[in-house]
């Protein structure tokens, strides 16, 4: 009788502090601690062990979620055999999240369509997996988001806010110019995570040509400056991934 109320108790308590899945796996660990004859910290290990990992599971998916990704495509899914030109070893180098351990930034400088935010996205999702706090942006919407603060008066809020992040990752820097003024607001920004925080960027602008991004040479080299110091500048030169189903090439 005192077994049974003490296992009515344990499973009190479990219910009682929202251990849900030490209740869903009571029954199984009991069975198999007496089973196999294991000690009762071991089982205690086996029991908690259920619980960590869904909450692992839970956490990772929420930080996924939260980073705003345009589109949940890993590097498992990059065709690098359409982009020849991309070196899939210094892909899974960025994959080991060294860049972020060393505070360095990545850049995928292209035309559209070659898989720029593919890859970003891919680097970005395994940093969220891994736990750092990890934020998806287009440039335009950053900016449009920056200049708001500034009008309303808190400005110093939202730079704090992006600048928190371990991973940024700005996308399709170019595809709209940038007024003085704007450009100003980005480079508060990229000033801020200067050496303390990994950025990645994705454009289709060579940098020679910033200056017309941002309208002001001087406020695109200070840009520049900030982004390059600590970056790897990958290039890709290859055939549009929106084209590819439209225009087959006589190998398919």
């Amino acid at each position: 009788m005192e077994t049974t109320s003490n296992y009515r108790q344990l499973l009190s308590n479990l219910e009682y502090l929202k251990l849900k899945q030490m209740v869903l796996h009571l029954d199984e660990v009991v069975d198999f601690s007496i089973t196999h004859e294991v000690s009762f910290t071991d089982c205690l290990i086996r029991l908690t062990n259920h619980e960590i990992d869904v909450r692992e599971k839970n956490m990772i998916q929420s930080m996924v979620k939260v980073a705003g990704f345009p589109f949940l495509k890993e590097m498992n899914s990059f065709d690098f055999k359409f982009q020849p030109g991309i070196n899939q070893q210094q892909m899974m180098d960025f994959m080991s999240l060294r860049f972020i351990e060393n505070q360095e930034n990545i850049v995928f400088l292209g035309p559209s369509g070659v898989g720029k935010t593919h890859l970003a996205t891919s680097i970005g999702i395994a940093a969220a997996k891994k736990r750092n706090s990890t934020y998806f942006i287009k440039c335009h919407q950053l900016i449009e988001d920056l200049r708001k603060a500034r009008n309303e008066g808190r400005l110093e809020s939202r730079l704090k806010h992006y600048t928190k992040y371990k991973l940024l990752i700005i996308d399709e820097i170019g595809y709209l110019p940038i007024d003085v003024e704007d450009a100003k607001l980005f480079f508060q920004l990229i000033d801020r995570r200067y050496e303390k925080k990994s950025t990645i960027l994705t454009t289709n602008v060579n940098f020679k040509a910033w200056d017309e991004v941002f309208l002001d040479t001087k406020i695109a080299n200070a840009i520049l400056d900030r982004i390059l110091h600590h970056a790897t500048i990958v290039s890709i030169v290859g055939p549009s991934y929106r084209l590819k189903n439209h225009f087959p090439s006589d190998k398919e």
